[in-house]
């Protein structure tokens, strides 16, 4: 089924309008993945058609912004990332970037904000956001998800729309982990994706933005990334999450 999905042109699965960069861009590379790898896709039904909306999604490869962005534009949505700030700058990938509506993250300094003013702008227009709450490539030894940046939490209270967790596999197969390498293509990888339900914070959304309540919007957005990686996997996951910062795997207190 997923293969099928994957071989219908591109104006068959989206009619959300885009930037023509980012239509040709997506248009092409799904041309190379339809090739290079295998498409296990699951829960597209669970993404909304149109509406603003934030995609929170786990960070395992740097091939994975590929696979992910396949998924998402066959299950009708464009992707549109928060990316980090040296991506721009890199000759040619910078220029796509710049001119396919993803948004540019600029970390510390007066202008750290902008991006979750400019995400929640798109949200408003109708547009999806995709987010890496993990704001990088996880450095958990076994490839869980990490704790979390309360980026996505900010943009999702912010502008009042839906949170659709996704998790993914098989991307760290084909470039593990952050150094870029070759990529290892054969054999031919399988990319899974899976889609969740909207993430609750709808009890959340009363009351004041302090950083009490952010916290909890990313514990809970990392808990629907987490549970749908452990579906893909087959796995369960160890307990707690690795904290990059102490370099250690902290054990959750029980919330209930």
């Amino acid at each position: 089924m997923s293969r099928d999905i994957a071989r219908l042109p591109l104006d068959r699965v989206i009619a959300e309008p885009a930037e023509p960069v980012l239509r040709r861009t997506v248009a092409t590379l799904a041309a190379l993945l339809r090739v290079l790898t295998h498409q296990d896709w699951r829960g597209r039904d669970r993404i909304p058609a149109t509406g603003g909306v934030v995609f929170v999604v786990n960070h395992i490869s740097n091939f994975d912004p590929l696979a992910y962005g396949h998924y998402l534009s066959w299950a009708g949505r464009w992707p549109r990332f928060l990316a980090k700030e040296a991506i721009f700058r890199v000759p040619l990938l910078g220029w796509v970037a710049s001119r396919s509506g993803q948004i540019m993250v600029r970390r510390g300094g007066p202008d750290a904000g902008a991006a979750v003013d400019a995400a929640v702008a798109a949200i408003r227009e109708g547009k999806s956001v995709s987010v890496y709450p993990e704001g990088t490539i996880t450095a958990d030894p076994l490839t869980w998800p990490m704790t979390g940046r309360t980026g996505a939490a900010r943009i999702a209270l912010a502008a009042n729309c839906p949170v659709i967790p996704v998790g993914q596999w098989g991307a760290n197969h084909v470039l593990p982990g952050k150094k870029l390498t070759w990529p290892r293509l054969l054999p031919r990888k399988t990319m899974h994706v899976l889609a969740g339900e909207p993430v609750p914070l709808d009890d959340l959304r009363a009351r004041p933005v302090d950083e009490a309540v952010l916290d909890e919007a990313t514990e809970r957005i990392l808990d629907a990334i987490t549970a749908l990686v452990a579906e893909l996997r087959q796995e369960t996951p160890p307990p707690g999450r690795w904290d990059m910062a102490a370099d250690r795997r902290l054990i959750r207190e029980d919330r209930s």
